[in-house]
Protein backbone atom coordinates (compact mmCIF):
# COMPACT_ATOMS: atom_id res chain seq x y z
CA UNK A 1 0.00 0.00 0.00
CA UNK A 2 1.68 3.42 -1.13
CA UNK A 3 1.33 5.41 0.86
CA UNK A 4 -0.26 9.35 0.06
CA UNK A 5 2.37 12.43 1.04
CA UNK A 6 0.70 15.16 2.48
CA UNK A 7 2.59 18.60 2.82
CA UNK A 8 0.77 21.03 5.50
CA UNK A 9 0.82 24.58 5.13
CA UNK A 10 1.02 25.80 8.84
CA UNK A 11 1.73 24.21 12.36
CA UNK A 12 -0.17 26.78 14.89
CA UNK A 13 -3.02 25.07 16.92
CA UNK A 14 -5.05 23.43 13.84
CA UNK A 15 -2.07 22.28 12.19
CA UNK A 16 -0.55 21.03 15.18
CA UNK A 17 -4.25 18.73 15.47
CA UNK A 18 -4.43 17.59 12.28
CA UNK A 19 -0.53 16.06 12.90
CA UNK A 20 -2.45 15.09 16.07
CA UNK A 21 -5.16 13.08 14.54
CA UNK A 22 -3.49 11.88 11.24
CA UNK A 23 -0.47 9.82 13.61
CA UNK A 24 -2.86 9.08 16.24
CA UNK A 25 -5.90 7.65 13.96
CA UNK A 26 -3.91 6.24 11.61
CA UNK A 27 -5.20 2.73 11.51
CA UNK A 28 -8.56 4.37 11.37
CA UNK A 29 -7.71 6.61 8.82
CA UNK A 30 -5.86 3.55 6.63
CA UNK A 31 -9.26 1.65 6.92
CA UNK A 32 -11.08 4.21 4.98
CA UNK A 33 -8.97 4.85 2.09
CA UNK A 34 -6.59 1.76 1.78
CA UNK A 35 -3.49 3.05 2.95
CA UNK A 36 -1.19 5.03 5.01
CA UNK A 37 -1.16 8.55 5.17
CA UNK A 38 1.64 10.52 5.83
CA UNK A 39 2.29 14.09 6.51
CA UNK A 40 5.65 14.53 4.83
CA UNK A 41 6.48 18.28 4.92
CA UNK A 42 5.50 20.75 7.00
CA UNK A 43 5.52 24.45 6.61
CA UNK A 44 6.71 26.81 9.35
CA UNK A 45 8.38 30.23 10.69
CA UNK A 46 11.27 29.00 12.08
CA UNK A 47 12.19 25.52 12.39
CA UNK A 48 13.85 25.46 15.79
CA UNK A 49 11.02 26.28 17.54
CA UNK A 50 9.85 24.49 20.58
CA UNK A 51 6.45 22.65 19.02
CA UNK A 52 3.50 21.23 21.12
CA UNK A 53 3.76 17.91 19.49
CA UNK A 54 6.91 15.80 18.39
CA UNK A 55 7.97 16.02 14.66
CA UNK A 56 10.78 15.12 12.99
CA UNK A 57 13.03 18.08 12.29
CA UNK A 58 13.60 16.53 8.73
CA UNK A 59 10.27 17.36 7.47
CA UNK A 60 10.18 21.13 9.11
CA UNK A 61 10.89 23.67 6.32
CA UNK A 62 10.39 27.49 6.02
CA UNK A 63 10.27 27.15 2.20
CA UNK A 64 6.64 26.84 0.77
CA UNK A 65 7.90 25.64 -2.63
CA UNK A 66 9.63 22.92 -0.91
CA UNK A 67 6.08 21.47 -0.52
CA UNK A 68 4.17 23.02 -3.47
CA UNK A 69 6.91 21.65 -5.53
CA UNK A 70 7.93 18.00 -4.07
CA UNK A 71 5.95 16.06 -6.92
CA UNK A 72 5.92 13.17 -4.58
CA UNK A 73 3.33 15.04 -2.32
CA UNK A 74 -0.44 14.94 -3.70
CA UNK A 75 -2.60 16.78 -1.46
CA UNK A 76 -1.65 20.53 0.01
CA UNK A 77 -3.29 21.23 3.82
CA UNK A 78 -3.76 25.03 4.53
CA UNK A 79 -3.93 26.30 7.55
CA UNK A 80 -1.45 29.33 7.46
CA UNK A 81 -3.97 31.95 7.26
CA UNK A 82 -3.83 34.80 5.22
CA UNK A 83 -5.02 35.69 1.65
CA UNK A 84 -3.16 37.17 -1.33
CA UNK A 85 0.12 35.16 -0.62
CA UNK A 86 -1.99 32.72 0.66
CA UNK A 87 -3.81 32.08 -3.01
CA UNK A 88 -1.03 32.27 -4.83
CA UNK A 89 0.39 29.23 -3.48
CA UNK A 90 -2.83 27.45 -3.57
CA UNK A 91 -3.13 28.37 -6.80
CA UNK A 92 0.41 27.71 -8.17
CA UNK A 93 -0.52 23.88 -6.02
CA UNK A 94 -3.83 23.73 -7.88
CA UNK A 95 -1.86 24.14 -11.32
CA UNK A 96 0.88 21.50 -10.57
CA UNK A 97 -2.20 19.33 -9.85
CA UNK A 98 -2.28 18.92 -6.02
CA UNK A 99 -5.68 18.76 -4.35
CA UNK A 100 -5.86 21.31 -1.40
CA UNK A 101 -8.16 21.09 1.77
CA UNK A 102 -8.12 24.67 3.50
CA UNK A 103 -9.68 26.09 6.64
CA UNK A 104 -8.89 29.57 5.64
CA UNK A 105 -12.07 31.31 5.48
CA UNK A 106 -11.08 34.80 4.22
CA UNK A 107 -9.37 33.25 1.16
CA UNK A 108 -12.67 30.91 0.39
CA UNK A 109 -15.00 34.34 1.09
CA UNK A 110 -12.98 36.79 -1.09
CA UNK A 111 -11.34 33.89 -3.77
CA UNK A 112 -13.24 31.06 -3.52
CA UNK A 113 -15.15 31.42 -7.24
CA UNK A 114 -11.46 31.62 -8.83
CA UNK A 115 -9.88 29.08 -6.70
CA UNK A 116 -12.49 26.25 -7.39
CA UNK A 117 -13.12 26.84 -11.42
CA UNK A 118 -8.70 26.80 -11.26
CA UNK A 119 -8.98 23.53 -9.70
CA UNK A 120 -11.87 22.10 -11.87
CA UNK A 121 -9.62 23.17 -15.05
CA UNK A 122 -6.78 20.98 -13.29
CA UNK A 123 -9.11 18.36 -12.59
CA UNK A 124 -8.63 18.68 -8.66
CA UNK A 125 -10.44 18.84 -5.38
CA UNK A 126 -10.64 22.43 -3.16
CA UNK A 127 -12.36 21.44 0.10
CA UNK A 128 -12.83 23.85 2.59
CA UNK A 129 -15.51 22.25 5.53
CA UNK A 130 -13.24 23.62 8.03
CA UNK A 131 -13.59 27.44 7.11
CA UNK A 132 -16.95 27.41 8.31
CA UNK A 133 -18.07 26.53 11.64
CA UNK A 134 -14.97 24.16 12.92
CA UNK A 135 -16.28 20.74 13.48
CA UNK A 136 -19.56 21.15 12.59
CA UNK A 137 -19.74 19.21 9.06
CA UNK A 138 -22.55 22.04 7.18
CA UNK A 139 -20.33 22.39 3.97
CA UNK A 140 -20.78 19.36 3.31
CA UNK A 141 -24.27 19.11 4.31
CA UNK A 142 -25.33 21.53 2.17
CA UNK A 143 -23.58 20.35 -0.66
CA UNK A 144 -24.47 16.42 -0.58
CA UNK A 145 -27.31 16.26 2.16
CA UNK A 146 -29.21 18.69 0.74
CA UNK A 147 -28.26 18.16 -2.95
CA UNK A 148 -32.22 17.25 -3.99
CA UNK A 149 -33.64 19.80 -2.10
CA UNK A 150 -33.80 23.79 -2.39
CA UNK A 151 -32.54 25.68 0.36
CA UNK A 152 -34.56 28.86 1.22
CA UNK A 153 -32.90 30.35 4.57
CA UNK A 154 -29.89 29.40 5.93
CA UNK A 155 -29.47 31.25 9.59
CA UNK A 156 -27.10 30.60 12.51
CA UNK A 157 -24.57 31.46 14.79
CA UNK A 158 -21.52 31.19 13.41
CA UNK A 159 -18.79 33.12 15.35
CA UNK A 160 -17.74 31.67 18.86
CA UNK A 161 -16.29 34.88 20.52
CA UNK A 162 -19.51 36.77 20.16
CA UNK A 163 -21.57 34.06 21.28
CA UNK A 164 -19.81 33.91 24.00
CA UNK A 165 -20.00 37.60 24.59
CA UNK A 166 -23.95 37.68 24.54
CA UNK A 167 -24.42 35.05 26.77
CA UNK A 168 -21.70 36.48 29.40
CA UNK A 169 -24.42 39.50 29.20
CA UNK A 170 -27.47 37.61 29.07
CA UNK A 171 -26.87 35.06 31.99
CA UNK A 172 -24.54 37.19 34.32
CA UNK A 173 -26.20 40.89 33.82
CA UNK A 174 -22.00 41.25 32.49
CA UNK A 175 -21.33 44.53 30.49
CA UNK A 176 -19.87 44.75 27.08
CA UNK A 177 -16.19 45.53 27.96
CA UNK A 178 -15.99 42.95 30.89
CA UNK A 179 -17.13 40.08 28.66
CA UNK A 180 -15.24 40.92 25.46
CA UNK A 181 -12.47 41.51 28.41
CA UNK A 182 -12.77 37.91 29.83
CA UNK A 183 -13.00 36.85 26.36
CA UNK A 184 -10.16 38.03 25.47
CA UNK A 185 -8.12 36.82 28.84
CA UNK A 186 -9.55 33.03 27.82
CA UNK A 187 -8.16 32.88 24.25
CA UNK A 188 -11.40 33.54 22.53
CA UNK A 189 -10.88 37.00 21.60
CA UNK A 190 -7.73 38.60 19.76
CA UNK A 191 -6.00 41.38 20.59
CA UNK A 192 -7.85 43.49 17.97
CA UNK A 193 -11.56 41.94 18.29
CA UNK A 194 -12.83 43.92 15.36
CA UNK A 195 -13.33 41.13 12.77
CA UNK A 196 -15.38 39.45 15.55
CA UNK A 197 -17.54 42.02 17.55
CA UNK A 198 -17.98 43.98 14.44
CA UNK A 199 -19.28 41.05 12.56
CA UNK A 200 -16.72 40.67 9.57
CA UNK A 201 -15.95 36.87 10.38
CA UNK A 202 -19.33 36.21 10.77
CA UNK A 203 -19.77 38.13 7.38
CA UNK A 204 -16.91 35.89 5.29
CA UNK A 205 -18.63 32.40 6.83
CA UNK A 206 -22.12 33.35 5.34
CA UNK A 207 -20.64 34.87 2.54
CA UNK A 208 -19.70 30.98 1.80
CA UNK A 209 -22.57 29.17 3.10
CA UNK A 210 -24.98 30.79 1.06
CA UNK A 211 -22.99 30.75 -1.95
CA UNK A 212 -23.00 27.39 -1.19
CA UNK A 213 -26.77 26.64 -0.62
CA UNK A 214 -28.24 29.04 -2.86
CA UNK A 215 -25.79 28.01 -6.12
CA UNK A 216 -24.84 31.46 -6.95
CA UNK A 217 -21.43 33.94 -6.33
CA UNK A 218 -22.34 35.93 -3.42
CA UNK A 219 -19.44 38.40 -2.83
CA UNK A 220 -18.66 39.60 0.93
CA UNK A 221 -19.88 43.43 0.19
CA UNK A 222 -23.28 41.62 -0.85
CA UNK A 223 -23.50 40.74 3.11
CA UNK A 224 -24.94 43.83 5.03
CA UNK A 225 -22.90 43.77 8.52
CA UNK A 226 -23.39 44.97 12.15
CA UNK A 227 -21.85 43.76 14.85
CA UNK A 228 -22.37 43.93 18.65
CA UNK A 229 -20.28 46.53 20.19
CA UNK A 230 -23.36 48.67 20.56
CA UNK A 231 -25.52 46.30 22.63
CA UNK A 232 -26.01 46.78 25.61
CA UNK A 233 -27.28 45.62 28.87
CA UNK A 234 -30.27 47.54 28.68
CA UNK A 235 -31.46 45.81 25.35
CA UNK A 236 -30.58 42.44 27.15
CA UNK A 237 -32.77 43.22 30.09
CA UNK A 238 -35.66 43.81 28.02
CA UNK A 239 -35.36 41.38 25.20
CA UNK A 240 -35.84 39.07 28.47
CA UNK A 241 -38.67 40.74 29.51
CA UNK A 242 -40.34 40.27 26.54
CA UNK A 243 -39.29 36.57 25.74
CA UNK A 244 -36.22 36.98 23.51
CA UNK A 245 -32.65 36.55 23.58
CA UNK A 246 -29.89 38.54 21.74
CA UNK A 247 -27.65 36.69 19.22
CA UNK A 248 -25.33 37.49 16.61
CA UNK A 249 -27.23 35.81 13.70
CA UNK A 250 -26.01 35.57 10.12
CA UNK A 251 -29.14 35.22 7.97
CA UNK A 252 -29.83 34.13 4.44
CA UNK A 253 -32.36 33.91 2.36
CA UNK A 254 -33.88 33.30 -0.68
CA UNK A 255 -36.95 33.93 -1.92
CA UNK A 256 -37.82 33.03 -5.95
CA UNK A 257 -34.29 33.34 -6.68
CA UNK A 258 -33.69 36.78 -5.06
CA UNK A 259 -31.00 36.88 -2.10
CA UNK A 260 -30.31 38.67 0.85
CA UNK A 261 -27.48 38.03 3.43
CA UNK A 262 -27.15 39.85 6.68
CA UNK A 263 -25.07 39.65 10.01
CA UNK A 264 -26.97 41.41 13.15
CA UNK A 265 -27.57 41.58 16.50
CA UNK A 266 -30.89 39.98 16.30
CA UNK A 267 -33.66 39.18 18.97
CA UNK A 268 -34.82 35.38 19.15
CA UNK A 269 -37.50 33.86 20.94
CA UNK A 270 -36.62 32.06 24.03
CA UNK A 271 -38.36 28.96 22.42
CA UNK A 272 -36.62 28.86 19.17
CA UNK A 273 -33.43 26.00 19.39
CA UNK A 274 -30.49 29.17 18.62
CA UNK A 275 -31.95 30.46 21.79
CA UNK A 276 -29.89 28.00 23.68
CA UNK A 277 -27.18 27.56 22.03
CA UNK A 278 -24.54 29.54 24.58
CA UNK A 279 -20.92 30.07 25.70
CA UNK A 280 -18.48 29.66 22.31
CA UNK A 281 -21.01 26.72 20.45
CA UNK A 282 -22.01 27.48 17.02
CA UNK A 283 -25.29 26.43 15.38
CA UNK A 284 -26.66 26.79 11.80
CA UNK A 285 -30.31 26.44 11.11
CA UNK A 286 -31.09 25.15 7.54
CA UNK A 287 -34.41 25.49 5.92
CA UNK A 288 -34.91 22.92 2.99
CA UNK A 289 -38.82 23.57 0.88
CA UNK A 290 -38.98 19.57 1.02
CA UNK A 291 -37.04 18.44 4.37
CA UNK A 292 -37.85 21.52 6.35
CA UNK A 293 -36.26 22.97 9.12
CA UNK A 294 -33.02 21.34 10.45
CA UNK A 295 -30.45 22.52 12.63
CA UNK A 296 -27.13 21.57 13.19
CA UNK A 297 -24.60 22.83 16.31
CA UNK A 298 -21.40 21.93 17.42
CA UNK A 299 -17.69 23.19 18.66
CA UNK A 300 -17.69 26.17 16.50
CA UNK A 301 -13.62 26.37 16.77
CA UNK A 302 -10.80 24.81 18.97
CA UNK A 303 -7.54 22.74 17.70
CA UNK A 304 -8.84 19.48 17.10
CA UNK A 305 -12.78 20.18 15.95
CA UNK A 306 -11.39 21.83 13.42
CA UNK A 307 -8.80 19.60 12.78
CA UNK A 308 -11.63 17.03 12.75
CA UNK A 309 -12.94 18.72 9.33
CA UNK A 310 -10.00 18.85 7.76
CA UNK A 311 -8.77 15.43 8.19
CA UNK A 312 -12.09 14.26 6.91
CA UNK A 313 -11.75 16.32 3.64
CA UNK A 314 -8.17 14.92 3.87
CA UNK A 315 -10.51 11.65 3.47
CA UNK A 316 -12.39 12.38 1.06
CA UNK A 317 -10.04 13.70 -1.39
CA UNK A 318 -7.64 10.39 -1.27
CA UNK A 319 -10.97 8.38 -1.24
CA UNK A 320 -11.61 10.18 -4.98
CA UNK A 321 -8.10 9.99 -6.22
CA UNK A 322 -8.19 5.84 -5.63
CA UNK A 323 -11.63 6.27 -7.51
CA UNK A 324 -9.86 8.90 -10.19
CA UNK A 325 -12.45 11.03 -9.62
CA UNK A 326 -10.75 14.04 -8.37
CA UNK A 327 -12.18 17.59 -9.56
CA UNK A 328 -15.61 16.22 -10.68
CA UNK A 329 -17.91 17.29 -7.75
CA UNK A 330 -16.83 20.72 -7.48
CA UNK A 331 -19.83 22.54 -7.31
CA UNK A 332 -19.59 25.60 -9.09
CA UNK A 333 -22.20 28.24 -9.17
CA UNK A 334 -24.54 28.39 -11.71
CA UNK A 335 -27.34 30.76 -10.81
CA UNK A 336 -27.50 34.62 -11.78
CA UNK A 337 -27.08 36.62 -9.03
CA UNK A 338 -30.03 38.44 -7.98
CA UNK A 339 -30.33 40.53 -4.85
CA UNK A 340 -33.27 41.80 -2.71
CA UNK A 341 -34.30 45.33 -2.44
CA UNK A 342 -34.91 46.78 0.49
CA UNK A 343 -38.38 46.42 -0.33
CA UNK A 344 -37.92 43.10 -0.60
CA UNK A 345 -36.36 42.49 2.44
CA UNK A 346 -38.78 41.96 5.32
CA UNK A 347 -39.19 41.10 9.33
CA UNK A 348 -40.34 41.25 12.42
CA UNK A 349 -38.24 44.33 14.49
CA UNK A 350 -37.92 45.91 17.87
CA UNK A 351 -37.38 49.77 18.62
CA UNK A 352 -36.48 51.26 21.99
CA UNK A 353 -37.25 55.00 21.96
CA UNK A 354 -36.55 57.40 24.62
CA UNK A 355 -39.56 60.30 24.11
CA UNK A 356 -41.01 63.19 25.62
CA UNK A 357 -43.05 61.96 28.90
CA UNK A 358 -45.99 64.03 28.19
CA UNK A 359 -49.49 63.35 26.45
CA UNK A 360 -49.70 62.90 22.85
CA UNK A 361 -46.49 61.46 22.17
CA UNK A 362 -47.54 57.45 21.67
CA UNK A 363 -50.22 59.09 19.44
CA UNK A 364 -47.02 60.40 16.97
CA UNK A 365 -45.31 57.79 17.45
CA UNK A 366 -47.66 54.93 15.70
CA UNK A 367 -49.07 57.12 13.29
CA UNK A 368 -45.60 57.59 11.95
CA UNK A 369 -45.90 53.40 11.60
CA UNK A 370 -49.54 53.86 9.95
CA UNK A 371 -48.10 56.27 7.28
CA UNK A 372 -45.12 53.77 6.38
CA UNK A 373 -47.88 51.14 6.34
CA UNK A 374 -46.08 49.31 8.86
CA UNK A 375 -48.45 47.42 11.57
CA UNK A 376 -47.30 46.56 15.12
CA UNK A 377 -47.25 43.61 17.32
CA UNK A 378 -47.09 45.48 20.47
CA UNK A 379 -46.14 48.53 22.08
CA UNK A 380 -45.03 49.19 25.63
CA UNK A 381 -44.76 52.62 27.29
CA UNK A 382 -43.12 53.06 30.81
CA UNK A 383 -41.01 55.69 33.10
CA UNK A 384 -37.49 54.89 33.39
CA UNK A 385 -36.17 56.39 36.82
CA UNK A 386 -32.50 57.09 35.20
CA UNK A 387 -33.77 59.39 32.13
CA UNK A 388 -35.71 62.67 32.61
CA UNK A 389 -37.99 61.03 28.97
CA UNK A 390 -40.60 57.92 28.79
CA UNK A 391 -39.48 54.93 27.20
CA UNK A 392 -41.23 53.34 24.50
CA UNK A 393 -40.58 49.78 23.17
CA UNK A 394 -42.45 48.19 19.88
CA UNK A 395 -42.11 44.98 18.66
CA UNK A 396 -43.59 45.08 14.90
CA UNK A 397 -45.46 42.70 12.59
CA UNK A 398 -43.65 41.99 9.29
CA UNK A 399 -42.53 44.48 7.91
CA UNK A 400 -40.37 45.57 4.91
CA UNK A 401 -36.85 47.01 5.83
CA UNK A 402 -37.75 50.35 3.44
CA UNK A 403 -40.84 51.00 5.26
CA UNK A 404 -38.97 50.27 8.88
CA UNK A 405 -35.85 53.21 7.49
CA UNK A 406 -39.03 55.43 6.67
CA UNK A 407 -40.36 55.02 10.16
CA UNK A 408 -36.60 55.44 11.41
CA UNK A 409 -36.13 58.78 9.59
CA UNK A 410 -39.61 60.11 10.70
CA UNK A 411 -38.61 59.25 13.87
CA UNK A 412 -35.23 61.74 13.25
CA UNK A 413 -37.37 64.93 12.48
CA UNK A 414 -40.04 64.55 15.38
CA UNK A 415 -38.78 67.14 18.39
CA UNK A 416 -40.27 64.57 20.78
CA UNK A 417 -38.41 61.57 19.76
CA UNK A 418 -35.26 62.11 21.87
CA UNK A 419 -33.10 59.12 20.78
CA UNK A 420 -33.61 56.13 19.13
CA UNK A 421 -32.13 53.93 21.19
CA UNK A 422 -32.33 50.25 19.76
CA UNK A 423 -33.56 48.61 16.26
CA UNK A 424 -32.92 44.70 16.39
CA UNK A 425 -34.63 42.81 13.67
CA UNK A 426 -36.78 39.78 15.32
CA UNK A 427 -36.63 36.35 14.34
CA UNK A 428 -38.79 33.00 15.82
Amino acid sequence: MKPVKVGLLGLGTVGTGVVRIVEGHQEDLQSQVGSPIVIDKILVQNVNKSRAVNIDPGKLTEDPWDIIHDPDISVIVEVMGGIELTKGYILEALARGKHVITANKDLMALHGPEILAKAQEHGCDVLYEASVAGGIPIIRTLVEGFSSDRITKIMGIVNGTTNFILTKMTQEGTAYTEALAEAQQLGYAEADPTSDVEGLDAARKMTILSTLGFRANIALEDVDVKGISSVSREDILYAGRLGYVVKLLGIAESQDDFISVSVQPTMVKHTHPLASVNGVFNAVYVFGEAVGETMFYGAGAGELPTATSIVADLVAVIKNLKLGVNGKQALLSYKQKKLKTDEQIASKYFMLLHVDDRAGVLAKITQAFAECEVSLESVLQQPNASIPEAEIIIITHDASKAAVLKVLESFESMDVVKTIRSVYRVEG
